[in-house]
């Protein structure tokens, strides 16, 4: 499949999301293009990048003052003390706005490196190079950066468009199969929240995805960064509809804060125990059909990724998520502010179910016996 582009346009920025295999070969031409100005660039890498392509990356920008700055990324890191250690450097190096700071990792890296961009000297160009499936599909793509504080995930952070997406599908050949899964879980929640056909198309296309096949892989981030710009497209900074991609997020982040951001658990492994969980209660709450509920584990089954949930399903487990639900920030008062799901494509209008601490620990009762 050859290469994809996506446009973003809203009133105050626009930028290109280029998908395919060696995408990242036109980085020196977009750089000269969107960034005529530009004599130094900044690139934060994940420490975990493969050296061949930190190698290939340089050699790309080899026209530019360039310092590769290794970032050792986790949630752990993903914080005020990791930012001021750039922004420190950028400063003691002299860069200025016209200069440029690309992030080359997965979405830690991105959200890490959008932000330094974000506020250093109010905005500086910022591209970013998103090496996962997760970032590809989710975290590269809307604006939203950001980093995490000690009473939550992502509280602290400011939305700031790139000038350029570049989502090369070679990267994702030497992550391991749990990476993948990460990816995958928002694939299926855009196809979940938007679309019943792609939803369709991955029930017979999954395991191609899991075996890394270009096409397959090029045209499920393409359809997952469409889906997702048809919500930032409306709602660019998060008021209303843009919460519905935060469908399965609500227990997804209480468990990730539950278990202290530990490796053990995934960020998308939580999301997809998220999204059973959320169409559980869809389904308790008689919002959605059993036959929904149904269509989407199966998913689960014929691709073994039953094990996301099976530790969050039982009475115990979903209301010792509960006290963690409070901070989540689509909260605007002392409910919690679910996105539930009507049928395989639609979900009920963010706002509109709420539902209280107490009421949520009588129904974690029966979102355990499904």
């Amino acid at each position: 499949m050859k290469n994809q582009e996506i446009k973003f346009k809203n009133n105050t920025s626009s930028y290109s999301i280029i998908i395919g295999k060696n995408t990242i070969n036109i980085l020196p031409k977009r750089i000269k293009l969107l960034c005529p100005k530009t004599k130094k660039i900044a690139v934060i890498v994940d420490k975990n990048i493969p050296a061949n392509f930190k190698k290939k990356i340089k050699n790309k920008l080899k026209n530019y003052k360039v310092i590769l700055v290794s970032f050792n990324a986790s949630e752990k890191n993903k914080s005020i003390k990791s930012i001021n250690y750039f922004l420190n450097l950028l400063l003691s190096k002299n860069f200025n706005r016209s200069d440029l700071v690309i992030g080359l990792g997965g979405g830690i890296t991105g959200d890490v490196a959008g932000f330094v961009a974000s506020i250093f000297k109010r905005g500086i160009n910022f591209i970013n190079v998103p090496t996962t499936l997760l970032a590809q599909v989710d975290a590269a793509i809307g604006g939203k950066t950001g980093i995490n504080s000690n009473y939550g995930k992502n509280l602290i952070g400011a939305f700031y468009q790139p000038k350029l997406v570049i989502s090369d599908t070679s990267f994702l050949k030497s992550l391991p199969n749990k990476e993948i899964i990460c990816g995958y879980a928002e694939i299926l929640k855009h196809s979940i929240i938007k679309d019943k056909i792609f939803f369709n198309w991955l029930r017979k296309n999954t395991e191609f995805i899991f075996k890394r096949r270009d096409k397959e892989l090029t045209y499920a981030i393409k359809k997952s960064c469409e889906i997702k710009l048809h919500f930032v497209n409306k709602d660019v900074n998060e008021k209303n509809l843009r919460m519905i991609l935060n469908f399965g997020h609500t227990f997804a982040h209480a468990i990730e804060v539950k278990n202290n951001f530990s490796k053990k658990i995934t960020h998308g492994e939580a999301v997809l125990s998220g999204i059973i969980l959320a169409t559980r209660l869809s389904y308790v709450k008689k919002i959605c059909s059993l036959k929904t509920l149904n269509h989407i584990e199966n998913i689960y089954k014929k691709n073994n990724l039953s094990y996301t949930y099976k530790k969050y399903s039982n009475y115990a487990a979903i209301n010792n998520l509960i006290p963690y639900l409070k901070n989540d920030k689509k909260n605007n008062d002392n409910n919690i502010n679910f996105i539930l799901l009507k049928k395989i494509g639609k979900t009920a209008l963010p706002n509109k179910s709420k539902i209280s601490i107490n009421n949520l620990k009588k129904l974690s009762k029966s979102i355990s016996q499904y």
